[in-house]
């Protein structure tokens, strides 16, 4: 049972399940099911699919999620920057809206599913920590511009290429002013003013489908549709049937580097907002049971024609703020998507594509991370810089390019913060036994022939010369001759053996030069690895100290010894 209960937390709320629950998971489940009709059907026309099939993607995937996902008020289903990733990717290998394109979309969410599965079963969540925040956050504002972009012309009843590159959008639509159609522009734009206006009265109130209805209402009675304006048409009614027909092995390898992407920033994406809420609720998300929940729901949807689906914020935001207490609630929106299917599609053949363009826009609104920015520019320059790199690549280059540098940046910075870590040459405060960097308290007390250093990284193959050198331009600094170095090793937190190698010859030349090593407060993991080595017979088992102030002590009155450390083979 306790197994059940892990792979399927759900299994767990139902033995304590009251009635407030209910009452909380009802409300909300209502409330995200309707939002989500017209939602769904918006991102599947982002995605480049008939709009039915984001009504399949907020069916099977959101149900699964409900028995298996941690969050309680994650609401799963398609999300504008998953559709935007799919048509750009996709849609190099088929044209939008063909048969080719729809089943390659299956195949991308199987994929991305067998992929999240993967991960959180071999609990490699970490692996995520690749897309720092100032990536994602760049990376989402671009797409936030190119979403905006690339509805323009639904919401104003031109033809505008379909292209990720916001630059060629613009350019066509500079050549197509005088084209607008003034039917269409009205609904949309007055589409966009009537959601904002009802956002701002009362954020949980499902104003997508309120202009859903009010389009649909205006385009049968004044018969907008015979004048211009594009409408669905007919949507299929009933449930998604099952098939694999469109799995094929060498497509779906074709598509790695897209179901990759989508893989990582879907589970970003989810994860934040579910930790987000789980914090404010108190209670504990799972990392990798969310990535074994999430795949599972895109591999069910897969073979229930759903393209791939994550948690969204705005929905989650709504769940959260309607009363949801469980998964049941997911549970509830799943059952309300069925409904529509079975019985409601017909409601929809008039439903203009341009409100479905405003519901689009609207929506992405929340991706643009001007607040980011502005943090970034107050906090933290150079994750400010990582922001503007991702967003221009994103925007230049494309979807997958973009995050792609954004990614290999963030490796190259990592590389470079760990090759030229922080260090410090240390000075005693007074007559305490605090020493503290010189540079942050220049009236602490240095001693003449000691030098006291403080190296604040693991010494390992990328950084062995900064840390040779460090030492070295510290010493030329001092105008009399050095005969101590304490090395203060708090913060090594680890040393390879090329660290092993450099220590080792930098004791033996300074040997030369009658300058003794002395190492200060290191701690077990560093001793034990030096023990094993024989670095610390080399160095000198009573040449270790378990702080500064003792070796010091150590060097001004040589009746008081080291230590002798009892070395383990164990991390503690």
């Amino acid at each position: 049972m306790a197994i059940l209960t892990k792979y399927f937390p759900i299994l767990a709320v139902f033995n304590r399940y009251e009635k407030a629950d209910f009452r909380g998971d009802l409300n909300a489940g209502l409330t995200v099911g309707v939002m989500l009709i017209p939602q769904g059907m918006a991102y599947a026309m982002l995605a480049g699919m008939p709009p039915v099939y984001g009504l399949y993607a907020a069916l099977v995937p959101l149900f699964i999620y409900g028995f298996m996902g941690t969050s309680r008020q994650l609401a799963v289903g398609p999300v504008a920057m998953i559709s935007l990733l799919v048509i750009a990717g996709v849609g190099a290998f088929a044209e939008p809206g063909s048969d080719k394109f729809i089943q390659l979309a299956f195949l991308t969410a199987f994929g991305v599913g067998l992929t999240q599965f993967l991960l959180g079963a071999f609990r490699m969540g970490f692996l995520v920590n690749f897309l720092s925040h100032p990536v994602l956050s760049g990376f989402t504002s671009a797409a936030a511009i190119i979403i905006g972009a690339s509805q323009i012309g639904s919401l104003l009843g031109i033809s505008l290429p379909k292209t990720s590159f916001v630059p060629e959008i613009l350019y066509h639509f500079t050549q197509q002013i005088a084209q607008i159609n003034p039917v269409t522009a009205f609904i949309g734009i007055g589409s966009i003013i009537i959601m904002q206006v009802l956002r701002s009265w009362k954020r949980a109130f499902p104003s997508a489908l309120a202009v859903v209805v009010i389009g649909t209402i205006f385009t049968v009675v004044f018969g907008l549709h015979e004048k211009g304006l594009r409408i669905v048409g007919d949507i299929p009614t009933g449930l998604p049937s099952f098939g694999l027909d469109w799995f094929n092995t060498s497509e779906l390898t074709a598509l790695i580097p897209l179901i990759l992407v989508i893989s990582l920033v879907g589970y970003m994406e989810s994860i934040a907002v579910a930790k987000a809420i789980a914090s404010k609720v108190g209670y504990r998300v799972d990392p990798n049971q969310e990535l074994i929940a999430l795949g599972t729901a895109n591999i069910g949807g897969s073979f229930f024609q759903a393209f791939p689906t994550t948690g969204g914020l705005s929905r989650t935001a709504v769940n959260y703020q309607a009363g949801a207490r469980t998964g049941v609630a997911s549970i509830i929106s799943a059952v309300v998507i069925g409904l529509t299917l079975l019985f409601l599609t017909p409601l929809f053949y008039y439903l203009p594509s341009a409100v479905l363009a405003a519901i689009i826009m609207v929506a992405v609104t929340s991706l643009f991370d001007f607040k980011a920015m502005k943090h970034l520019w107050k906090t933290d320059r150079r994750d400010l810089a990582l922001f503007g790199i991702t967003f221009l690549a994103t925007l230049g280059l494309g979807i997958e390019e973009g995050i792609a540098v954004g990614v290999v940046v963030t490796l190259v910075m990592v590389i470079y913060q760990s090759s030229v870590p922080h260090s410090a040459e240390l000075g005693r405060l007074g007559d305490s036994r605090t020493y503290r960097n010189l540079s942050r308290y220049p009236n602490a007390i240095q001693f003449d022939d000691i030098l006291i250093f403080r190296f604040d990284s693991q010494l390992y193959f990328a950084n062995t010369d900064y840390f040779r050198d460090a030492i070295e331009a510290s010493l030329l600094k001092r105008t009399q001759p050095v005969n101590f170095i304490i090395l203060d090793a708090s913060a090594i937190t680890g040393i390879d053996s090329t660290g092993m190698h450099t220590l080792e010859k930098m004791i033996e030349d300074y040997s030369k030069k009658g300058v003794q090593i002395l190492i200060a407060s290191a701690i077990g993991p560093v001793r034990d690895t030096l023990k094993r080595c024989g670095l610390m017979q080399v160095i000198g088992e009573d040449n270790f100290y378990f702080d500064i102030d003792h070796a010091v002590r150590a060097i001004q009155d040589e009746s008081v010894a080291g230590v002798h450390y009892e070395v383990t083979q164990t991390n503690l």
